[in-house]
Order: structure tokens, then sequence, then C-alpha cells
């Protein structure tokens, strides 16, 4: 592949943090995870979840190790501007 030739998946392994909506399923293409709310009020639970056929998928892609770091990449830099 080249530089530009990435898979539609390419650094989407991790969902997405910064808009994630309570009681709703956030999904990338290996793991998701649900925020669960009591009475509509306040996050009570967290749930997440590991799709064992994407992430083995993932695995025996040849770009793992670079999809990886840029999807580490994405969710550490959501991490820091949601502070």
């Amino acid at each position: 592949m080249s530089q530009h030739d990435h898979k539609k998946c390419y650094g989407m392994m991790f969902p997405s943090t910064l808009h994630a909506e309570a009681d709703r399923l956030v999904s990338g293409k290996a793991f998701a995870f649900e925020l669960r709310r009591v009475g509509g009020m306040f996050v009570s639970d967290r749930r997440i979840a590991v799709k064992l056929e994407e992430w083995d998928d993932c695995l025996a892609c040849s770009e793992f190790e670079d999809c990886y770091k840029l999807s580490l990449g994405k969710v550490t830099l959501e991490a820091a501007v949601a502070e």
C-alpha cells in the first residue's frame, strides 16, 4: 500500500470520545463503549466492548502497527482537549 492508499478503517480502532452520548453504544472498528445514565441525569456506569473478530482482522492487517499508533494518538489528543 502506498502512503495515501490506506484501508477505510485506518486509524479508527477506537471510537471517538469527544461527542459521546449517554445510553448509546459508540463504536470504533475494534472497540466500543457506552455511558449509562441513571434517571437521565448523570453517568452511573461505563461499559467497554472488544469486537474480537474485528480485532483479529486488525492483527492480520499489514498496517497494524502504524494504524494502532495513529488510533492511540487520536484517543490521546481527544483526552487532552476534552479537559
